[in-house]
């Protein structure tokens, strides 16, 4: 199985969904996985989730530029870094994205998430997702 090859499906999926149902990507998520946004911290699937589709903007589009990987760990998991734009519903310009995700057992499986540090410039607001 090509890593790199999983790692652009997993990502495509992953952002496809964040751009069309936020709430589908509860089953990428484990309990142990932690999302920290604006000094909160939201542990597990159905808190992760909740905040996603709380956020500000409910229409966006995520213009992905790279997929980089490589193997982590010795369960076969994956570091992905991603780079790219996230255009918002009504706002000219595109904000700049770099997430950098530390999939556990993605090579595998593609099924789940461990953690995800996502940053992007919201109107002044800064999302972290570790």
């Amino acid at each position: 199985m090509d890593p790199d090859a999983v790692a652009k499906a997993f990502v495509e999926h992953y952002y496809s969904t964040f751009d069309t149902n936020r709430a589908g990507l509860a089953s990428l998520y484990q309990e142990t996985s932690m999302l920290s946004f604006e000094g909160q911290k939201f542990q597990g699937a159905q808190s992760i989730t909740a905040k996603l589709t709380s956020l500000p903007f409910q229409q966006c589009q995520h213009q992905i530029t790279t997929v980089d990987c490589q193997p982590s760990g010795p369960s076969g998991g994956m570091l992905v870094f991603v780079s790219g734009n996230l255009q918002l519903a009504g706002e000219q310009h595109a904000l700049k994205l770099t997430i950098v995700s530390n999939g556990d057992s993605l090579i595998y499986t593609a099924e789940f998430m461990l953690d995800v540090p996502f940053d992007a410039n919201t109107s002044g607001k800064l999302l972290r997702v570790e």
